[in-house]
């Protein structure tokens, strides 16, 4: 099984995570980073995907309770989830970010039954807000949701903070430290970069 580190250096060479220390990228939310990590490149690469579908698949396999239904989160996370529900001969529905405005206005797609026990899953957690939007949403349709999975998190404390006012567990693949930890191994940014890196991740 490839461990956390080795996601981490895949993500790196398919270029799905990359990293600018000279000209900030900017997100949705307007923060600017130096990192941006765009999973939906995995897609392309066969091999890679399958990876994340098994690490996925172990970390349900460690849940105390078991998912009834996968639920992947709109728009990035919903080919993983189909992924890991097809790895685990699980039904999926998938979430949108608000109701859709026309037709039956639904924001679940998919079959969904009062107090099933769903997994939540997502590409990334950066501040944490788009899946806790989804898992919310699960929760008023009367799903148990029993935590929300990732491929990656930049390790930041407001997100660390929603989850938990959220009362929702979470758990990722990979992180941003460990990112750090290949950066540093293979030697492709110097010690002044990875300072900035890691200030970057504290300043937020």
């Amino acid at each position: 099984m490839e461990s956390s580190r080795d996601i981490a250096k895949e993500l790196l060479e398919i270029k799905a995570v990359q990293i600018r220390t000279d000209e900030y990228f900017t997100w949705t939310s307007g923060i600017k980073s130096p990192i941006y990590c765009d999973n939906r490149l995995t897609m392309s690469y066969p091999e890679t995907r399958r990876k994340l579908a098994k690490a996925f698949a172990l970390m349900v396999d460690g849940l105390e309770q078991k998912p009834d239904v996968i639920a992947g989160c709109a728009t990035a996370g919903i080919p993983h989830a189909a992924w890991l529900a097809e790895e685990l001969n699980l039904p999926m529905v998938y979430v949108r970010s608000k109701p859709k405005g026309h037709g039956k206005g639904n924001q679940i797609e998919g079959v969904l039954e009062k107090d099933q026990n769903v997994i939540v899953i997502e590409d990334l957690i950066s501040t944490g807000g788009s899946s806790i939007d989804s898992a919310k949403a699960l929760q008023e349709e009367g799903a148990n949701v029993l935590g929300v999975l990732a491929i990656f998190t930049y390790g930041l404390e407001k997100s660390k903070q929603k989850f938990a006012d959220a009362e929702l567990d979470f758990q990722t693949i990979t992180t941003y430290d460990e990112m750090l930890a290949v950066l540093k191994e293979i030697g492709e940014f110097n010690d002044d970069e990875l300072n900035e890196l890691r200030a970057w991740q504290n300043s937020l």
